[in-house]
């Protein structure tokens, strides 16, 4: 059994978080799980960010997906792959 996850390091959230969202919006039906991390609270948010993404389909779609992101300024996109022995 194989799992992949995407992480993605964002800076200047607030340039990069919209081109970012675009992105996964395309992604569609591949994102099982999302889970998006920044510090700070109400006014004082942090400029950087973490997504967890937990994927389905294919490893070459999610390759795709993950240049697609890292083709945007201030993103880091790694795709990960799990797999129970």
């Amino acid at each position: 059994m194989e799992k992949h996850v995407a992480l993605v390091l964002l800076n200047n959230r607030h340039v990069s978080a919209v081109e970012v969202q675009k992105v996964l919006t395309s992604w569609g039906c591949s994102i099982k799980t999302r889970l998006g991390l920044h510090g700070g609270v109400q006014n004082a948010c942090s400029e950087d960010g973490l997504l967890f993404l937990e994927l389905a389909g294919e490893k070459a779609e999610h390759e795709k997906h993950i240049a697609e992101l890292n083709a945007i300024p201030g993103v880091d996109a790694k795709l990960v792959a799990l797999t129970l022995k």
